[in-house]
């Protein structure tokens, strides 16, 4: 009995001391709670060494460096997150030797870790197995510092002020650029360089994104992935997925970026927009559901909406004071293009009783190896109980939309929003899904000038929201219905702090006074803000918010590539701006796109 006390005893005290910090003129130490990363992996001597600590628990620190006996030199940190939080830093020109790496919180030393640098141009390229079969050789598993890590290697990505707009021509710039990606160049292949050639393309759409991340990521870390090859699903049911494909799939050469390549091109061979749609209960999948949680709900983790659109989880920005919180997520187009969007209902789309579909936020399935050396998923049960990863969770079944809502919104902003604060938050999100659409209807002009005007075949259907080639591009059905969605979110929501009044900052008043002057409110803001459209004879013409509701009904048929850029905004016979129209589309897509109105009208798409 005494001796089981004493070892329960020194286990505790083990555990205070991993805890605890260090004096900086103590031994240098990593904490298994705030883990130091470098990158490249083999550093020399006078090239960049890009440094980053990721830790769930600290929330403020400076990374330090120091060598050869010098005193501990403070660089330039930058915070992220949270949680994980991450510090990032560079030395840009080290010293051969060994460089201590620090995480200072004020005098004490958080975490430490010594790197050793080659001399200049004599770093190792990573060893890279050649001879096996699979894509890339597994010499790590998956646990929480490695998500973490990915977490952070998400938001730095695509980090970027609150109140900017990030949108990129494709991921390949977001890759490309070692200030935005920490692991740029890790492996020593060259393998992020613009200049080289042989690097793998960076151009995933929608539903290509999260796996292209995913796996590059595990490719540069030595960790194992997976994916399955999924079906549509029916208008009964959501997708369904065959057997797991892993990076121990033959590839054929042995140049490491060549394989890795082809890798990708198996990867998009395989993922489109079912590949997470599937059933929150599913196991046999490459996502899986998780709780609504702000510690759960981390960059990385995906949102799949009931319609096929995918967005990942970018950045959080804390509430501060009567400046509303805010949940940023990135996501791909058919034309390759990569935009930062924020979290309201015109963007994320919920409906939990879609029968086609298992939508919400979700985790990749974590994949390791077995025993016998095969990589495998892990089910929902182990993932419930299994701490390295976030819980799986099947909560998201069960909620209404106004219930999903209502959570998010306590989660954005835990101490509630000043009405008037909200309406301009969603107005500002509004505004930016219209930005968005001058965008894509100006490469559709593009498109239309330098092809001659073709005319781009429409599809039957539901298929206009889900089809490949020049309507897939240019057309903006989807991005269509998401803009009516947002405009009635907008319109609804003095009615909301009626219905909830318990996500707003009242200040005395009763909700129904406060609907009242937000109503007010509402009408003025929308003849205020504005955007400008590029008709076709190239002039500038302006459109305020309130011209787009007054639009609306025009709005429902606007999404053909084959019409003029001035029916594509909606504007009637009768309006001053339509006079520059030159190009309608065919009287059998316009006779179609009538037969298909009810769907934008009551935003609501078919069932396939």
């Amino acid at each position: 009995m005494r001796r089981t006390t004493t070892l329960a005893w020194l286990s505790v005290l083990f555990l205070l001391l991993a805890r605890a910090p260090v004096r900086a003129s103590e031994a240098c130490r990593e904490s298994p709670e705030a883990r130091i990363w470098w990158s490249p992996q083999n550093p020399s001597a006078g090239s960049p060494l890009r440094l980053m600590v990721v830790s769930e628990t600290a929330r403020v620190g400076t990374i330090t460096v120091s060598w050869a006996g010098r005193p501990a030199q403070k660089l330039a940190t930058v915070r992220r997150g949270g949680p994980p939080f991450s510090f990032s830093a560079e030395l840009p020109a080290p010293v051969v030797g060994e460089v201590r790496v620090a995480l200072l919180s004020g005098d004490e030393v958080v975490s430490c870790h010594r790197i050793s640098l080659a001399p200049r141009g004599r770093a190792a390229p990573a060893r890279v197995r050649t001879q096996a079969p699979g894509a890339w050789p597994v010499t790590r598993a998956w646990n929480r510092s490695l998500e973490d890590l990915y977490s952070a290697w998400i938001e730095r990505l695509f980090d970027a002020p609150a109140d900017a707009t990030l949108g990129f021509p494709s991921l390949a710039p977001v890759v490309r650029d070692p200030e935005r990606n920490f692991l740029w160049g890790y492996l020593g292949l060259r393998e992020d360089d613009p200049k080289n050639r042989a690097a793998p393309a960076a151009v995933p759409d929608c539903a290509d994104l999260p796996y292209y991340l995913r796996a590059t990521f595990a490719w540069k870390m030595g960790l194992p992935f997976g994916l399955r090859d999924c079906n549509r699903g029916t208008s009964a049911q959501p997708p369904t997925c065959g057997a797991l494909t892993s990076q121990d799939e033959p590839v054929a050469g042995n140049d490491p970026l060549d394989r890795f390549r082809k890798f990708l091109r198996l990867l998009a061979n395989k993922v489109h927009s079912g590949s997470a749609r599937t059933a929150l209960g599913d196991d046999e999948t490459d996502f899986y559901p998780v709780k609504l949680a702000r510690e759960v709900l981390r960059p990385g983790l995906i949102y799949a909406d009931p319609y096929g659109h995918v967005m990942m989880i970018a950045k959080w920005v804390e509430q501060d004071g009567q400046k509303g919180g805010r949940l940023f997520a990135v996501d791909g187009q058919p034309d390759n293009s990569v935009g930062r969007k924020r979290f309201w209902e015109g963007t994320f789309l919920f409906a939990s009783d879609v029968k086609s579909a298992g939508p919400g936020f979700k985790a990749f399935r974590p994949v390791e190896k077995s025993a016998d050396g095969s990589t495998v998923a892990l089910s929902n049960r182990a993932l419930a109980a299994d701490h390295r990863f976030a819980p799986f969770s099947a909560e998201q079944a069960s909620m209404s939309a106004d219930d999903f809502y209502a959570r998010m919104a306590s989660l954005i902003n835990p101490k509630g929003l000043d009405a008037q604060a909200s309406h301009e938050e969603t107005l500002n999100a509004l505004v930016e899904q219209l930005d968005t659409r001058l965008g894509s209807v100006d490469n559709g002009e593009r498109f239309m000038r330098e092809k001659g005007n073709p005319v781009v075949p429409m599809p039957v259907g539901a298929k206009i929201f889900e089809t490949v080639g020049a309507w897939e591009d240019y057309a903006t059905p989807s991005r269509d219905m998401r803009l009516l969605i947002a405009l009635n979110v907008l319109a609804r929501l003095p009615a909301r702090v009626s219905a909830h009044p318990e996500l707003f900052v009242l200040g005395g008043r009763k909700p129904d006074e406060l609907r009242a002057e937000l109503e007010k409110l509402h009408q003025r803001r929308i003849h205020e803000r504005r955007v400008e459209y590029r008709r076709s004879d190239g002039t500038l013409f302006p459109l305020t918010v309130a011209d787009v509701y007054a639009r609306r009904s025009a709005l429902e048929m606007a999404y053909n590539p084959n019409d003029c850029v001035e029916v594509r905004w909606g504007a009637d016979p009768k309006t001053a701006d339509y006079a520059t129209c030159k190009r309608h589309a065919p009287a059998e897509q316009q006779s179609r796109m009538q037969e298909y109105r009810a769907w934008f009208h009551e935003a609501r798409r078919p069932s396939r």
